[in-house]
């Protein structure tokens, strides 16, 4: 009796080997639910205004991406190739649009300016509760308002303008301080250290920490990706943790010369 995971193997040989369209939707089929919980996950971040089915629609432009240059001699997992690039593609259309709707700025400028007025009458910054009381408003109004106001702060680093010193068009991102640049001789070191910890690790190993630190996945959706189960996932973590902690120890004893 032939599973659903080998009827899925043989429709991606298929359809690699002949382009078929109809092939291509019944794998968008099968995968959309990926698109929207990565969906669902972003949007959870995100004022309420934003719709959830622009964002699915964005995933679904990524997650064809995906499949049309998924190369199935690598040995990886659809679902672990594709995640990044229906994140990607959604992220980008955020950032081409103005998403963040008229009403939103106009609760954030209230905001702004309660915080202002406290300030000015207390000569400290307000607490979340005065701002509560100045505004009126309950405290989950509140949190919501405050999720709102940070949406607003975001800007499009696409954004053009000129300079009026040198008349040259400039984008937000040829100006913008980058505050998250290291050290070349920290990141050397860093880039070390990760080596040594990869290069320690088996390929299912190097997997999850991929997945658990970097994607940002749960112990029991790694497990659905590997095909492992939640318990065996944690398991392997664990080993591999304390493997990284006698590595670290070793490489900080001192060293004597004989």
């Amino acid at each position: 009796m032939i599973n659903k995971e080998q009827t899925l193997q043989t429709l991606w040989v298929t359809y690699k080997k002949t382009g078929d369209p109809l092939l291509r939707n019944r794998l968008m089929e099968n995968y959309l639910t990926l698109v929207k919980y990565t969906a669902d996950r972003i949007s959870a971040k995100l004022p309420s205004e934003v719709d959830v089915d622009d964002l699915i629609s964005a995933g679904i432009f990524g997650l064809v991406d995906a499949i049309e240059a998924f190369d199935l001699a690598r040995g990886v997992k659809f679902e672990t190739y594709c995640s990044p690039r229906v994140r990607g593609a959604i992220l980008d259309e955020l950032r081409t649009m103005d998403w963040v709707p008229r009403l939103v700025r106009s609760r954030a400028h209230k905001l702004e300016d309660a915080t202002k007025v406290l300030r000015a009458e207390l000569g400290r910054l307000p607490t979340d509760e005065e701002i509560v009381g100045k505004l009126a408003i309950s405290r989950p109004d509140f949190d919501k308002l405050m999720k709102d106001a940070t949406a607003v702060s975001l800007i499009s680093l696409s954004r053009q303008f000129v300079d009026n010193d040198s008349n040259r068009e400039l984008q937000e991102i040829d100006i913008l301080e980058d505050r998250r640049s290291v050290d070349p001789t920290e990141e050397i070191y860093q880039n070390d250290m990760r080596d040594m910890v990869m290069n320690g690790l088996t390929r299912v190993e190097r997997l999850i920490v991929v997945l658990y630190y970097y994607e940002e996945m749960t112990m029991k959706e790694i497990g659905a990706t590997l095909n492992l189960s939640e318990s065996r996932v944690s398991q392997m973590h664990s080993s591999i943790l304390n493997r990284l902690r006698h590595q670290m120890a070793r490489k900080n004893e001192p060293q004597f010369d004989a």
